[in-house]
């Protein structure tokens, strides 16, 4: 069993985790997770998302899960907001997609504008 230090040192360096990935200072990745965006298959967009957040070691970025995002017919849905709090929403979402929008927009920055919804609302 732990001691009480122990616990202590334990929940200050969460709270260390927790103040890097503060959403103020990086990205924030939200992905819509409602019963529509699972049955469209935003779970293994989610888990592919984490897996490239940990794998890159991106202490700058929080990701999310939200309930219904509003466009059930453009499922999964992920919405990236950037360090000035800009918004892009992305639509039909695969895990490869979801790859190409960590590397060029979370990493590089640049929207990925070929995924964009603005292109599948017309």
């Amino acid at each position: 069993m732990k001691s009480l230090e122990d616990l202590k040192k334990i929940r200050e360096q969460a709270a260390k985790k927790m103040s890097i990935r503060d959403e103020k200072n990086g990205y924030r990745v939200v992905v819509g997770m409602a019963t529509c965006g699972i049955t469209a298959g935003a779970r293994p967009v989610l888990n592919r998302i984490v897996e490239l957040v940990a794998e890159k070691d991106l202490n700058n970025v929080t990701v999310t899960q939200v309930g219904c995002i509003g466009e059930c017919a453009l499922e999964p849905i992920v919405e990236v907001y950037d360090p000035q709090g800009n918004r892009s929403t992305y639509c039909l979402v695969d895990p490869k997609k979801a790859e190409k929008i960590v590397e060029q927009h979370v990493i590089g920055g640049k929207v990925v504008e070929e995924y964009l919804i603005e292109k599948f609302k017309k």
